[in-house]
């Protein structure tokens, strides 16, 4: 009788470690994403979303640039890598040039996130911006009431913005004509500053995701409009997102 218990238990030990690799073995092998090299017309991107603007027809530089390994995509399917649940943290999308602009995109681009963790955009950028002459960063998260752009022009950072729940993550130089534009400043609630609680302190209007694709309007190109614009039939590039993205806490002395 004894013997029969232990062989049933080690079945069911067996059992359940071949269940249990079945499951998790998708979640520990490597993400792929099947794509299709057609050429098709460009497809409207931008919503939910964050994405660079590099004023360059090189693409191969600028995926060594931003040490990224490509492989052919069209619009189609880059676009839908990046924006489907269980790829897009994993993925970015180079589009083909247009107008003189390529742009990247993905939600595994790096967010200005604040003090408590490593900047990566700034840095992100000023990389860029080393080897091109116009380099522009956007994101808009809705869902998270998160709002970004940034503009670097001949190395030189002229503009950076960064709003979240948090408040304002990142202010630097002065606002460009198309933010006047959207009539958003810091407000202060009965004039008075420094203070905390419903009758003092500052309130940032937050913009809203049109206001950003209005910013990139005015700066290069409205993803949104991209359907608008004269550009022929093309085929972009997919690549994996480098795990130097990720975000990072800043470490805390003891």
């Amino acid at each position: 009788m004894v013997p029969f218990v232990v062989l049933t238990v080690g079945i069911l030990v067996i059992l359940t470690i071949v269940v249990a690799a079945v499951l998790l073995a998708p979640r520990l092998l490597p993400r792929r994403v099947t794509v299709d090299d057609a050429p098709d017309q460009p497809q409207p991107f931008g919503s939910e979303m964050s994405w660079l603007a590099v004023k360059t027809d090189d693409v191969q530089r600028l995926a060594a640039v931003l040490g990224l390994e490509i492989r052919p995509a069209n619009w189609n399917s880059g676009l839908g890598a990046i924006y489907d649940l269980e790829l897009a943290d994993a993925f970015v999308f180079i589009t083909p040039p247009v107008g003189g602009w390529t742009m990247v995109a993905g939600v595994s681009l790096p967010l200005p996130a604040g003090g408590a963790f490593i900047d990566k955009t700034g840095p992100l950028l000023q990389r860029l911006g080393s080897h091109f002459a116009q380099v522009q960063y956007f994101a808009t998260f809705p869902i998270i009431d998160f709002y970004a752009w940034a503009r670097f022009e001949n190395g030189r950072a002229v503009r950076a913005f960064a709003v979240g729940e948090a408040g304002v993550v990142w202010d630097a130089g002065d606002r460009t004509l198309e933010e006047q534009r959207l009539g958003l400043s810091m407000i202060e609630i009965r004039g008075i500053r420094n203070r905390e609680g419903d009758i003092g302190g500052e309130l940032q209007l937050h913009p809203t995701e049109g206001q950003v694709l209005s910013v990139a309007d005015g700066w290069s190109i409205n993803p949104m409009a991209i359907g608008s614009l004269a550009a022929d039939a093309g085929v972009g590039w997919v690549a994996y997102a480098p795990q130097t993205w990720h975000a990072e806490r800043l470490s805390v002395a003891a």
